[in-house]
């Protein structure tokens, strides 16, 4: 009789800390995985506390309570339904810290533990603060319906992006990896860890399964889009991106070689392509951050410019349109095509719109200030004035209402302090924050062609192409335009992208064949900012570098003199 083995996938969401919520959604996913015919259903890393838990998981009453839930949830599988593979913190008596861990649950107990080998202590990671690392494990013999069992290797997410662990596996008789993630998205990473699967499977001659957890946690966001390897390295089946999904694999035992193959179709779905994959993140981080911290929606200043259009698209697809109220808060220095444009926007994605002029407080401050500043001439001084007007505005309605305070302001701008303080980066969200400037004119323009399946907003063109067209300026005197003080925008990306994500130094740059001038200009402007990125508000992690956890420099730091002077040698 030929052996096989269906599993499910469970790509779920889940909220850090609520381990009563999550534990019954895995019950949920239970049911639907039996009812599907699976033996074996699988949640994601930590899927009981909830990813990534930080200093949580430090405190012994959560990790006592998730034991008490995990014998509990062992219990249960008495019942005949799968067998569980869940992520946990554990926490043995009189351990200093916890261990990340994989517990199997089968038959009214608890089967096995795996504790995570691989810490990661890069990026946004640092496991090591708050786990013990685990031995290598050895597999994990689950027992099949029809008689027999499959010797499981389980690792848990970083365990898969080093050799050793899936090589114990092997040397140890496992004969199927399967691989609990908590991986957070970043642009083109579903590649890279398929790329890093594909390696394990022919370093073992193994098939993998690899779930991951779907949802947003602060700035994070994790993507789902788990997936089966065969052991010919073929991708065989994977699961929908940005959602939950349950991924049903089925597996049979070949009875000449013993190795286990997939049998029948399995969906496959393809990953979202570049601007699809943005702006399903952003959406997605921004509907979670604002369901899982209890706001009833969101407020945001609609300047009618392309940030704040982009913001109000994201926010409307995230949560609705009656759930975005929006506020046109005009000075002395806005343009009749500003608030033409504001009003446009809101009509076309069907928000409230309210007009505040700031124009009374402006000149009361002015006039306050006259005479301390004693005529002297207009500077950054009065324009920061009206930025932080609009925030008191802006911040009167979020009390006043509730709702929370979407910013607008993109990663160009955030990196070289093109911004004010308490002004327009007050807010307690960003979907811009790790979008540069150039990626904003792209993804304004593929939401205009296109619309998102878990999207709430309307389709067709919800940015007008005036709003794209017309040169970026935050109109806080006469005529100014973005590129007064900035270098063009094309320009400045590139140089911060390698300033940033390549972490490359200013004479690099030079090399690559950038102006020395305007390497020093930026290279000095993004340095000098760390103060104000302190202070900014959680945004949505895009890129392999964002700003923050991944990147983190001190604001009192001299070297960077050094860089700039050496400069003076590239030409």
């Amino acid at each position: 009789m030929t052996a096989e083995l269906t599993i499910a996938l469970a790509q779920i969401d889940t909220l850090v800390g609520d381990l009563d919520g999550n534990l019954e959604k895995m019950r949920l996913w239970r049911r639907r995985a039996a009812e599907a015919g699976a033996r074996l259903v699988a949640f994601p890393e930590l899927a009981l506390c909830g990813y990534p838990p930080e200093d949580l998981v430090l405190k012994h009453a959560l990790t006592d309570y998730a034991r008490e839930l995990v014998e509990a949830f062992a219990a249960e599988t008495a019942d005949g339904g799968p067998a569980v593979v869940l992520g946990t913190p554990w926490r043995e008596p009189g351990a200093a810290k916890p261990t990340n861990s994989a517990v199997v649950l089968d038959g009214g107990r608890i089967l096995a533990r795996i504790d995570k080998h691989a810490l990661p202590n890069y990026g946004v990671f640092d496991e090591l603060r708050v786990f013990e690392a685990g031995p290598i494990p050895g597999p994990v013999r689950l027992p099949l319906d029809g008689g027999g069992a499959i010797r499981l290797g389980v690792m848990i997410c970083e365990d898969m992006w080093v050799e050793d662990v899936a090589e114990g596996l092997e040397e140890t008789a496992a004969e199927f990896l399967l691989v609990i993630n908590g991986s957070p998205f970043e642009l083109d990473k579903h590649d890279v860890r398929i790329q890093r699967a594909v390696a394990r499977v022919t370093e073992t001659g193994l098939p993998l399964a690899y779930v991951n957890q779907v949802g947003g946690q602060d700035e994070l966001v994790f993507d789902g889009g788990s997936f089966l390897l065969d052991s010919g390295r073929r991708l065989r089946a994977q699961a929908r991106f940005f959602e939950e999904h349950l991924l049903l694999l089925r597996i049979v035992r070949d009875e000449e070689s013993e190795c286990w193959r997939p049998e029948g179709d399995a969906e496959l779905h393809r990953p979202p392509e570049h601007c699809e994959q943005i702006y399903r993140a952003m959406v997605l981080g921004l509907r979670d951050y604002v369901e899982k911290n209890g706001f009833p929606g969101v407020v945001l200043g609609l300047s009618g410019g392309i940030d704040s259009a982009l913001s109000a698209a994201v926010a409307v697809d995230a949560l609705g349109a009656d759930r975005v109220r929006a506020l046109m808060m005009p000075s002395r220095y806005t343009s009749k095509t500003s608030l033409e444009d504001a009003a446009e926007v809101a009509r076309r994605l069907g928000i409230r719109l309210d007009e505040i002029a700031i124009e009374p407080a402006y000149s009361a401050f002015l006039e306050m200030l006259a005479p301390l500043f004693d005529a002297l001439p207009p500077d950054t001084t009065e324009e920061n004035i009206q930025a932080r007007a609009r925030a008191v505005v802006l911040m009167a309605v979020s009390n006043k209402f509730r709702p929370m305070l979407l910013t607008t302001g993109n990663k160009s701008e955030m990196s070289v302090g093109y911004a004010t303080l308490y002004g327009d980066m007050c807010g307690g969200f960003s979907v811009l924050k790790d979008v540069y400037k150039t990626t904003v004119f792209a993804l304004a323009r593929w939401r205009n062609a296109s619309r998102p399946p878990d999207c709430l907003g309307p389709t067709g063109e919800v940015i007008p192409e005036r709003v794209i067209e017309k040169p970026p300026s935050a109109e806080l005197r006469e005529n100014q335009k973005d590129e007064d003080s900035l270098p063009p925008y094309a320009l400045l990306d590139e140089i911060l992208k390698g300033l940033i994500e390549e972490d490359l130094s200013p004479v690099d740059l030079v090399r690559r064949g950038f102006d020395p001038d305007t390497v020093r200009r930026v290279s000095t402007m993004l340095d000098l900012a760390e103060y104000k990125r302190r202070q900014a508000p959680p945004g949505v992690k895009i890129t392999r570098r964002a700003f923050g956890r991944d990147r983190r420099y001190p604001i009192t730091n001299a070297f960077r003199r050094t860089g700039i002077a050496a400069l003076g040698g590239a030409r």
